[in-house]
């Protein structure tokens, strides 16, 4: 685990967390880091990068999120593990769709992505109860949430799908290129980072980050970035992308004034 100034992007340091560490969710004080390889994962105080546990999980974890006091983890072998952030004391183990992967917090309800259903499922956040499940687009991946809407990053369908999150209705779907998996909102517009094969390389180039529009869909803006980009965080004021085959994160300002 790589921890990096973020004013200047310098390696303040680097921490062992467990195998195959892959999705990473903030608590306030902690880092929770999801370890895909051995089922588990590692809280960290931000801070200092202390180790302040490691935690038993479902099989195969892929991503997780924070509901104000739990930690979520979407387990791709079909469920989802809600964990006591204060603790990492397990309150429960809840089914949803095939295959989850993505997990995000509307302020009442969690919402997992199930990669091989083609759906999303909508938890009630504080009994862990499901709501409903509800279509996206072919393999969704990567989840955010807008202030009103959930907007889910559809792997195989060079599309991201917006969702009324009161209801599970699907507002929109929008083409934004091959292969998109991370998804972020920075509190005006939607960000897509996509893993970029045939129509991303026809149109966008295949190492690029698209911004769009929560209001209409429409692609506002397309950033270079590293090679073949996955995962998306938002710092308040800047963007940071992974790139998956690079081995860097692209940092993206603000538009000059």
């Amino acid at each position: 685990m790589t921890k990096l100034l973020a004013s200047t992007g310098e390696v303040v340091g680097t921490y062992a967390v467990g195998g195959q560490p892959y999705g990473i969710a903030f608590d306030g004080t902690n880092i929770w880091v999801v370890n895909n390889g051995s089922n588990s994962v590692t809280k960290l105080l931000a801070s200092t990068g202390a180790t302040v546990g490691t935690y038993s999980v479902g099989s195969s974890p892929a991503t997780a999120a924070y509901d104000g006091v739990n930690i979520w983890v979407a387990n791709y072998n079909n469920n989802a593990t809600k964990l006591l952030a204060s603790t990492g004391a397990l309150v429960g183990t809840y089914a949803v769709g095939t295959g989850p992967f993505g997990v995000a917090f509307d302020g009442t309800y969690v919402w997992v992505t199930n990669s091989s259903s083609n759906d999303v499922t909508k938890i009630l956040a504080s009994s862990g109860a499901a709501i409903g499940t509800y279509p996206a687009g072919t393999c969704p991946y990567g989840i955010a949430f807008d202030g009103g809407n959930v907007w889910v990053a559809n792997l195989y369908a060079a599309t991201v799908t917006k969702v009324l999150a009161s209801s599970g209705a699907i507002v929109g779907t929008y083409i934004v290129g091959d292969g998109p998996q991370g998804i972020g909102f920075d509190g005006t517009s939607i960000w897509v980072a996509t893993y970029g094969t045939s129509i991303w390389v026809a149109t966008y180039g295949t190492s690029s980050v698209a911004k769009l529009s929560t209001s209409t869909g429409a692609i506002v803006g397309n950033y270079d970035v590293g090679s073949q980009p996955y995962g998306v965080a938002v710092d308040g004021t800047n963007i940071w992308v992974a790139n998956g085959y690079a081995s860097v994160v692209t940092k993206i300002g603000p538009p000059a004034q």
